[in-house]
């Protein structure tokens, strides 16, 4: 995000499903990428997470992150967001992926986040939901049913050939299975910039601030050509 804003590039529509629907809710709330990063260093996990022993599928009910988006939002729906937002989750009875357009932010938000296992399912008018990557890591569809000409997309799992050699055998599964559902989306991708991301994730803050570093190193020796792609697109920048 800092590097598009420092070349100026113009981006009228964000999607993002996970912690990256956090992150795009925040960014199309019209808080740059500096202003994001600030907020994230404000408190810590409690501030986002609401643990209990005796919330349903999970150990973690959602609530608190939820709150927490519209209180820094607000209270701005989607659809009242300066920047178009689109939040991607799972329907969790066929793994199916829902595109949020309007609606209340934290909820969908909420809804996008919810890891199996960890963060309990959200029910939104009958329907149950999950974390959005599980049906859709990478999610280009939605950027072009909501309209997209240009899609930037933004690979950030780690490349199959950073998988230690001792890599338990469910986790080589998920893996393959996240690199069968993240091809294709790729392939409708105008741009993609995909980092070389550690291959195990941490909650840490030194991670994240670690990842961001990758992130945008990666993003500014791409960027030559994702400027070129935009001129040749008569795509682009303000």
């Amino acid at each position: 995000m800092r590097v598009l804003e420092e070349a100026g590039i113009e981006v009228d529509l964000v999607v993002g499903s996970s912690v990256g629907a956090l992150i795009g809710a925040f960014w199309g709330s019209g808080l740059t990428a500096t202003e994001i990063d600030e907020l994230s260093e404000q408190g810590g996990p409690l501030t986002l997470f609401d643990p209990t022993p005796f919330v349903d599928r999970g150990w973690v009910v959602g609530r608190k992150l939820q709150n927490y988006v519209n209180a820094e939002l607000n209270g701005k729906r989607l659809e009242e967001l300066p920047r178009r937002v689109v939040v991607v989750a799972t329907r969790r009875d066929d793994k199916t992926p829902r595109f949020f357009i309007n609606g209340n932010t934290g909820v969908a938000v909420r809804a996008s986040s919810a890891m199996p296992g960890i963060i309990s399912p959200v029910g939104i008018q009958g329907v149950e939901y999950e974390d959005g990557d599980v049906s859709l890591p990478l999610a280009v569809s939605a950027a072009r049913s909501a309209g997209a000409d240009f899609v930037i997309a933004v690979n950030v799992y780690p490349r199959p050939e950073s998988t230690p050699i001792d890599a338990s055998r469910r986790s080589l599964a998920e893996g393959a299975r996240r690199q069968r559902q993240i091809a294709p989306e790729a392939a409708k991708a105008d741009f993609v910039i995909h980092p070389d991301t550690p291959y195990k994730a941490s909650p840490r803050r030194k991670f994240f601030t670690a990842a961001r570093e990758i992130g945008e190193q990666e993003a500014r020796a791409r960027l030559s050509a994702l400027t070129a792609a935009l001129a040749s697109a008569g795509a682009g920048s303000r």
